[in-house]
């Protein structure tokens, strides 16, 4: 008998990756937090997720100014709704830094 190695067919739980710098890493008491996951989430989901893991900090104001990252790629601009995460993914959230 062969093993199916196909990963949509496990029930394996995976992680998100994610980063907080500068005001967010202040606001959150930490450099980052590992999200487990089955499958892709929203990136609203994963700002919910975040901002549960830090109750009674900051971090949800310093998020709403932040630049975010998934990966290389800025999402700024797009409605977090709408924008999926997938299991392996790292989600930076910048925010605005001074000087230059």
């Amino acid at each position: 008998m062969g093993v199916d190695l196909d990963p949509s067919k496990t029930n394996e739980t995976q992680t998100i990756h994610v980063h907080y710098w500068a005001a967010a890493r202040s606001a959150a008491g930490t450099g980052g937090d590992e999200l487990s996951v089955d499958g892709p989430i929203t990136l609203a989901e994963v700002l919910a997720r975040a901002i549960a893991l830090h109750p009674g900090t900051r971090l949800p104001d310093v998020l709403a100014i932040c630049s975010t990252l998934i990966g290389d790629r800025p999402v700024n601009a797009e409605d977090p709704g709408d924008v999926l995460v997938p299991p392996g993914s790292s989600v930076e959230f910048l925010p605005p830094f001074a000087g230059g």
